[in-house]
């Protein structure tokens, strides 16, 4: 495959995303066409968006699943929509405060606690919804399961009392950043779109080093998202190496001298660099 086919798609892929374009090819909209003909999704969309997005499909075809397809049996999977996304979503949307009912990791339940959602956010690695919300009474930044959420009702807050929320909110996250530079060997250039993928759901830059022919991929994530980058960074294997980052490096040596121990193999603690 031609490198330079690679290279030239991921550019067009970054200019597209910074000017906020999306690109939907026909295969997308046959399947949300085929989506949206679940009988779930009069609850996932508001009416209105409903009869929208019907009518923008109305020429397309959906998939045709009647006796095509044989379901293996699987485990029990968790489901990934929940009944509160959508009111949460107007509450963000409108900027406005809540009253909110959950259970903390505890298994004790709060009984309409004010607070300000900030953000949902669905986690790769545990397969479910949070909800980031800023706690009034206790003045603490707050990460909740939604499947620990009973109910929520909107309540009105000033601009100015959002804004200054939302404020402290982001300093709090400021300080749980963490970021690392992941490097490409050059022997695995032409997979650098399946590399970039892998980690496509986190904010990056990707620097290319002309002399040393070598991608370098400079990762920004909270530190909740920790191991689920190292998931994929043992996914991806030989392909790369992190170079700076102390807190993965660490723990990547933690999990070889683990898996070395096993054979009776010891290993030396490396200098870590940052």
């Amino acid at each position: 495959m031609n490198p330079f086919e690679k290279i030239f798609n991921y550019q067009i892929i970054s200019r597209l995303e910074e000017s906020g374009t999306i690109a939907i090819t026909s295969h997308e909209r046959t399947w949300l066409k085929t989506v949206l003909a679940h009988p779930e999704a009069k609850h996932a969309f508001s009416d209105e968006t409903l009869t929208k997005l019907n009518g923008i499909l109305e020429q397309v075809e959906p998939y045709d699943l009647t006796g095509s397809f044989v379901e293996k049996a699987k485990s029990q999977e968790k489901q990934i929509y929940h009944p509160l996304l959508r009111k949460f979503r107007g509450i963000l949307v409108r900027k406005q405060g809540m009253h909110i009912t959950y259970q903390n990791r505890n298994g004790k339940t709060h009984l309409e606690q004010r607070g300000f959602p900030y953000k949902l956010e669905y986690s790769m690695v545990k397969r479910e919804w949070y909800l980031l919300w800023y706690h009034f009474r206790i003045k603490s930044f707050m990460s909740t399961r939604l499947q620990h959420v009973f109910s929520v009702r909107e309540h009105p807050v000033s601009s100015q009392v959002a804004e200054e929320t939302i404020a402290i909110i982001e300093a709090s996250l400021e300080m749980r950043k963490e970021q690392a530079v992941i490097e490409v060997l050059p022997a695995y250039n032409q997979e650098l779109t399946r590399i970039l993928y892998a980690f496509s759901c986190f904010e990056k830059e990707v620097e290319y080093l002309d002399q040393a022919d070598t991608y370098r991929i400079k990762l920004f994530y909270l530190e909740d998202d920790r191991e689920y980058i190292l998931s994929k960074i043992r996914f991806l294997g030989t392909r790369i190496r992190v170079i700076k980052g102390k807190k993965l490096q660490l723990r990547m040596y933690e999990s070889a001298q683990k898996a070395l121990m096993r054979y009776g193999i010891s290993m030396h603690r490396p200098e870590q660099s940052e």
